[in-house]
Parts: structure tokens; C-alpha cells; sequence
């Protein structure tokens, strides 16, 4: 399975505050006929309001190396959404993830953390304003893409708070280039809980640069560059550079490229491996650096296929001294861990005129320790997982 690796993703779009980034994989169902319509046979003449459930449910069996831990049934990810357009100029949108477990309010915008989006949009002829909690307008293709529909993140995003409160203005320079610029705040808990026993900063905001481009829809680009206060003279400095192209009618490809320096260890990972047993803090001076290769082939109507890489590094970028189970340490500059995922797998769409879709797919991880990471104790191992489900982001209205 790791020579080949092969497997069906028809990404569902997921509609973000202003560019849509479909492609081959992509599936739009805007246009898919309401279950209520459909069943009441009532005609839908506003688009003031669409409803949907967003599913991913599967049984899902895991196994380290040899070992077999354990298989399940399990509905992965659930999530309902509403959007709508009141008028030619204010639209608006909302999605919580009702299986979403620990779920605290949130801290700073007073919203819990199940929700993703809460947010108004407002369109001023070439100028795009949302205000409210939405996506962190980050580069990437996949970042982009509906939750449901991706089997395994990165750990880069696996790791990353996507959604926060904040404003995003858009300038469409034409219909195919657009420019954002946003504000939001830096994370939704409290930062001693973000990043331990550091003094805080007083204004925790991520800034971020997006351009959006769209070249003869054979060329789609999605990239950004960020910064964010993390603590008081802490900052972290995150790159994405998104790469989508639509090589023929059935075969697609999407690169990522993702890098993150951070003065304080947000992600958790280096804090991990380096940070002991119980750290008060966590470690400084981390950064990770991704990669995402897929691949997508439409063999059939019906049928499709695709094929996931991922190469990811973490490490320290500047040797520091750390706490590490009461003793004071060294945490030298360097590469600490490698990780590797493929994942491949076949989706099958019965219906023309629906998304709902049926698939089998396998997911293997290698986590790699260089001796530096040996040295705290870390040791190399694969993860393997089967699953056979479904995904469908069922229009209620």
C-alpha cells in the first residue's frame, strides 16, 4: 500500500468568505435540489436560506506497526450548516460541528468552539468585508477544502486553530485575482492554556496577506503569509503557498507547501517531544515545514480515484535552554522528527445529481526521530488505518 496508493476523493467546495477554490476534485452542491424540495415538491425561489448536514460517518479500524488496537463505527465529522443571501450586498453564513467533544465557550469571543462559522459577509462592487468568527484566510489548497471530505490532514493543519472572531476585506482586482487582508484574534482559549507560563501578550491578532488567483481555470493558486503575537515578544510567522491544477477534464493535482516559525511552540508537537513530562511552558523556538502532493483521477462517471502524499519536518530552528523534568537542558537547533503519510483509496457516486458518495481507503503514517529526539527519550513508529464510509453534504433546504 505504500508503493501504491490509490484512492477516490471528490472534494466537496466548501464555500469560504470569498474565493472558491474548485477544481477537478471538486464538487459544488449549491445547485443540488433540497430533500425538503424534493420531497414536498415545493419550488425554491430565494436563496435567503440553504441549509445543510455535513457527514463523514465510516467503520474505521487501526493497527500500530503489527499491532491491532481496535475497530469502530463512528460518525467521523457532523456539522450543520446555514447560508444565505438577503440582499445583492449582505450574505451571511453559519456552521457548527455538533460531535465535537470538549467544547468550552470560548474565551475571547464569547462562542463556543463547535463553532466554526458565524459570520456576515458584505460585497461593495469590488470590495469584500466579513466580519464575525470565520476561517483564517491561510494559503493552501487543501486548507481550503470541506472538513468532511479529507481523510487525514497534515499535522501541520492537524495542529493549527483555523477558526477565530475578527474582519476580512477582500479587493477583487478582476474576476479571476483577489487580494485579503485579515485580522483575527490569535487563538479562542486562554493563552496560558495556548502556550503555558508566559506573560501574554496584550494584543494576540494573526495578520494575514492572501492572494487568491485563478489562470484560465488550469492554474489556481491560493497563498498567504502570516503573523501572529503569541505571547509578549513571541511572534510566530506562518507561509503558505497553495498550487491547484486541472490537467484535463478527469485528472487533477494540487501541491501544498505550508512553513511555520514560531517564538513559542503553538502546535504542541516539539513541546512533545522535547518539553518532559509535565512541562510549565512551552518550548520556544519550534518550527515545521510541510508538504502535500495529491493526485485525481475520474476514471468513470461514477468512479474516482486519488492518490496523497505528505512530507512533513520538525525541529528547532535556534538552540535555547529548557526546563525537562526538573533539570535545566539544552534544546539544540535542528531537525527533531520526519513524518510521512500516503493515503489511496476509491469513491464511488451512484447518483448524477447528488454528492452523496461511498469509499474504502488506507491511511499510513511513519514518524521518523532523528538522534536529537532520541536523546529525550522519542522512538520511531507507524500508525495504519482502514476505512470504508460514506460523506455527503446533504442540502436539507
Amino acid at each position: 500500500m505504500k508503493t501504491y496508493c490509490i484512492a477516490a476523493a471528490a472534494l466537496l467546495a466548501s464555500a469560504p468568505a470569498f474565493a472558491q477554490m474548485d477544481s477537478v476534485t471538486a464538487f459544488n452542491t449549491d445547485n443540488e435540489k433540497g430533500l425538503i424540495q424534493s420531497i414536498a415538491k415545493i419550488e425554491k425561489k430565494t436563496d435567503a436560506f440553504n441549509l445543510y448536514f455535513n457527514m463523514h460517518g465510516n467503520f474505521k479500524a487501526d493497527w500500530n506497526g503489527s499491532h491491532f488496537n481496535e475497530g469502530k463505527f463512528q460518525m467521523q465529522q457532523f456539522r450543520i450548516e446555514a447560508k444565505g443571501r438577503i440582499a445583492p450586498w449582505v450574505s451571511y453564513r453559519y456552521r457548527q460541528r455538533v460531535n465535537k467533544g470538549d467544547d468550552p465557550k470560548g474565551y475571547r469571543d464569547n462562542l463556543w468552539n463547535s463553532i466554526d462559522l458565524a459570520e456576515i459577509m458584505l460585497n461593495f462592487g469590488k470590495w469584500d468585508i466579513a466580519l464575525g468568527k470565520q476561517c483564517a484566510a491561510y494559503g493552501g489548497i487543501e486548507f481550503d477544502l470541506n472538513p468532511i471530505e479529507i481523510y487525514q490532514y497534515s499535522d501541520m493543519v492537524d495542529y493549527m486553530t483555523n477558526f477565530m472572531s475578527g474582519v476580512t476585506v477582500g479587493y477583487n482586482f478582476t474576476g479571476r485575482q483577489q487580494l485579503q487582508f485579515q485580522i483575527l484574534n490569535a487563538y479562542n482559549t486562554t493563552s496560558r492554556s495556548m502556550y503555558g507560563d508566559y506573560e501574554k501578550s496584550k494584543l494576540p491578532m494573526v495578520y494575514t496577506l492572501n492572494w487568491n488567483g485563478n489562470f484560465s481555470d488550469v492554474y489556481k493558486t491560493r497563498w498567504s503569509a502570516s503573523v501572529m503575537s503569541e505571547t509578549k515578544g513571541a511572534q510566530m510567522y506562518y507561509f503558505a503557498l497553495g498550487n491547484d491544477f486541472k490537467i484535463s477534464d478527469k485528472v487533477g493535482a494540487y501541491f501544498d507547501w505550508m512553513y511555520s516559525r514560531e517564538g513559542v511552540d503553538r502546535k504542541g508537537i516539539m513541546t512533545s517531544i522535547v518539553g518532559g513530562t509535565d512541562p510549565l511552558k512551552n518550548t520556544a523556538k519550534a518550527e515545521y515545514m510541510s508538504f502535500i502532493l495529491h493526485f485525481n483521477y475520474r476514471f468513470l462517471p461514477d468512479w474516482n480515484i486519488f492518490c496523497k502524499l505528505m512530507y512533513e519536518n520538525e525541529g528547532i530552528y535556534k538552540t535555547h535552554k529548557a526546563q525537562y523534568d526538573g533539570e535545566e537542558r539544552d534544546i539544540r537547533a535542528g531537525k527533531y522528527r520526519t513524518a510521512l503519510g500516503y493515503i489511496g483509496g476509491v469513491e464511488y457516486y451512484p447518483f448524477k445529481d447528488r454528492n452523496l458518495h461511498f469509499y474504502a481507503t488506507y491511511i499510513g503514517r511513519d514518524y521518523l526521530y532523528t538522534a536529537k529526539a532520541k536523546s529525550f527519550g522519542m522512538e520511531n513508529y507507524t500508525t495504519n488505518c482502514l476505512q470504508i464510509g460514506f460523506i455527503w453534504q446533504m442540502p436539507v433546504f
